[in-house]
């Protein structure tokens, strides 16, 4: 499962598209929307995804405005307002129950539940947004929607998320699959990989890549996304969490979670203390005055880490958490308070505290193949036999491209499954991460000596996401210096499709500059053109070695031109395991790169 490449062969990967199809449907069937993709990177990069396809397609074209919930996740907020800015996208963030719809806005977005754990009746507030034409993307839980209403039943038009809880660890923050759903009528706008259903030449079912036609290598600059993959191993693991558990499972899971969210906010309450929620699925917050110091204190002696936020702590209980966690809290809260830990009654006969309203009736996941696999012998039988339909390096070599020649060894992939490294959170705080933070600091330092550059990020989650970093960062530069109006990326005929898609979304202007028949720069061309738009260049990005596998001989003078007429140089560093050793992007010239991890590393392909 995780050496075979990216499935462009679909007759030699029909068992992944199958594991994809069972994604696609589970995300559909859980949120109620007419088509979902093959996945997504990650939570905030889906939802920047729907604002900008909700950009593409707005009818009004003065619209720029587009409404953020203040209550979605502080790191969504953070990507939305860096993908925003090249298109002068300008973001409201405020509260969406005070929120009135004009037809300034051409989109909203809101979380449900909430970041703060509360369970909101959007119904009004779509209906509202509908009314001037404002389209609305939800961010939802996926295992939540077992049991609320999915949105759309009561007017989402996109719905975003992650599939991290589908038996996924946490992983300090990844990788984790992000899901995609949205209305059919917007099938051609949608982001990343959609799998389809058709027959083979023997009229048998057969599955394929479908609507191609919306991607990189096909619309360049004009593609509504860079993002030419999907989180395909992450996807298939979630996809099978739903097929193995099915919706009764699942349903199981997510009463269990928000009954043990129930029986905690009802112990703590009878300790004395005030709780806000009131409609919840597995997220509680409570008020702890001057008790703040004592909690958090008491709670880290037994290892457990709370979210605060002045005086108001949030609590989020998840399919891992047990009765006893909550029966240590419950004790935790009664001690601080001075109340006896047995006088506090942790029951176990919760109610719930959904509104009737927001309650799913709906059924899911009604597919035979999430109610047939749900016994372990079962379940391995149906993962073997989707194995054998598909080629991997452990069959053969794969004669597609460089960048696939890598073998994914065990001794790499077993660490990942080590619970000191999968069941550590994101937001752990800095002092309980120091493993981690010691192998960042390692790798930054290898990467920088490898490239010759003075510092990696390892924020970006894909050859995309790269490529967007570094023009970013090359758009920062000239802004610093006053250079705004630097805005012309000059990118050879011959290069990836992610790159002119990249440069667009980066707020650039794309120039192109002709390729020679065996596919090098043509050098005289790239001289004049850099010429012609000295006064506005921005930056030139070359992939080196080039995507037909040569070292161009004339790497050195290409950067030089481009430096000689005020630009960067963006060096995509996909192939980089072929010149380690031999030469390096700083020793050519180039200022910015980056460096796919399946590519010039030996991690799983997306």
């Amino acid at each position: 499962w995780y050496t075979q490449y990216t499935p462009y062969q679909a007759e030699i990967a029909q068992g992944r598209l199958q594991a994809l199809l069972n994604f696609q449907t589970m995300v559909i069937d859980l949120t109620g929307m007419e088509i979902a993709n093959a996945s997504l990177l990650d939570e905030g990069t889906a939802a920047a995804e729907a604002m900008f396809m909700q950009y593409s397609l707005r009818k009004n074209q003065k619209a720029t405005k587009y409404f953020v919930s203040e209550l979605i996740f502080a790191q969504s907020i953070d990507i939305l307002k860096t993908r925003a800015n090249p298109f002068g996208i300008e973001l409201v963030i405020g509260n969406h129950e005070a929120f009135t719809a004009t037809d300034e806005f051409f989109g909203a977005i809101v979380q449900y539940p909430a970041g703060n754990g509360e369970v909101f009746n959007y119904t009004d507030f779509a209906s509202a947004l509908h009314t001037q034409n404002i389209k609305l993307t939800v961010i939802a839980d996926l295992l939540s929607l077992t049991l609320l209403t999915p949105p759309g039943e009561w007017g989402a038009d996109v719905v975003v998320g992650t599939t991290q809880r589908f038996g996924v660890p946490m992983g300090f923050g990844g990788p984790h699959a992000a899901y995609f759903a949205t209305k059919d009528e917007y099938k051609r706008s949608i982001p990343g990989r959609i799998i389809g259903v058709t027959i083979d030449s023997n009229n048998n079912y057969a599955l394929r890549m479908a609507l191609q036609t919306r991607e990189q290598h096909i619309r360049r600059d004009k593609a509504t996304s860079n993002i030419c993959t999907a989180q395909a191993l992450l996807a298939i693991m979630a996809g099978f969490y739903a097929v193995y558990h099915g919706p009764k499972g699942l349903k199981l899971i997510a009463e269990r979670t928000h009954g043990l969210a129930v029986t905690l906010a009802n112990a703590v309450a009878e300790a004395g203390y005030n709780v806000l929620s009131k409609s919840y699925f597995d997220t509680i917050q409570i008020e702890l005055g001057d008790l703040t110091d004592s909690i958090h204190k008491e709670c880290l002696d037994n290892n457990i880490n709370l979210n605060y936020n002045g005086n108001v702590v949030s609590i989020a209980l998840d399919e891992t958490t047990s009765l006893e966690d909550v029966k240590l809290l419950a004790r935790i809260f009664a001690k601080v308070k001075g109340i006896a830990a047995d006088s506090v009654t942790v029951a176990t006969n919760a109610t719930t505290s959904i509104a009737t309203d927001s309650q799913r009736t709906s059924a899911y996941l009604t597919h035979p193949v999430f109610n047939s696999h749900h016994s372990e012998h079962e379940m391995l039988r149906y993962i073997k036999s989707l194995e054998t339909k598909d080629l991997s390096l452990c069959h053969s070599m794969i004669a597609l491209g460089s960048c696939t020649m890598k073998l994914n060894a065990t001794t790499e992939m077993i660490p990942v499954t080590w619970p000191e490294f999968g069941k550590v959170h994101p937001f752990a705080p800095n002092d309980q991460v120091l493993g981690y933070y010691t192998i960042f600091d390692e790798l930054d330092k290898w990467l920088s000596e490898i490239t010759g550059f003075a510092a990696m990020s390892l924020q970006p989650n894909a050859g995309a996401q790269g490529e967007y970093a570094g023009l970013m960062v090359i758009r920062a530069y000239h802004q610093d210096r006053g250079d705004h109006h630097r805005n012309i990326a000059l990118i050879p005929a011959s290069a990836h499709g992610t790159n002119p898609a990249s440069a667009a979304m980066a707020g650039m202007k794309i120039v192109v500059v002709k390729s020679l028949e065996n596919g090098n720069i043509d050098v005289e061309d790239l001289k004049a053109k850099a010429l012609e738009h000295a006064e506005n260049l921005s930056c030139l990005m070359v992939t080196y070695p080039s995507t037909h596998g040569v070292f161009e001989e004339s790497i050195i003078d290409i950067c030089n031109i481009i430096h000689e007429n005020g630009g960067q140089v963006y060096m995509d560093g996909a192939n980089m395991n072929a010149q380690v050793g031999l030469t390096s992007p700083a020793n050519i010239g180039a200022d910015v790169c980056h460096l796919n991890l399946h590519k010039t590393f030996c991690i799983p392909h997306g």
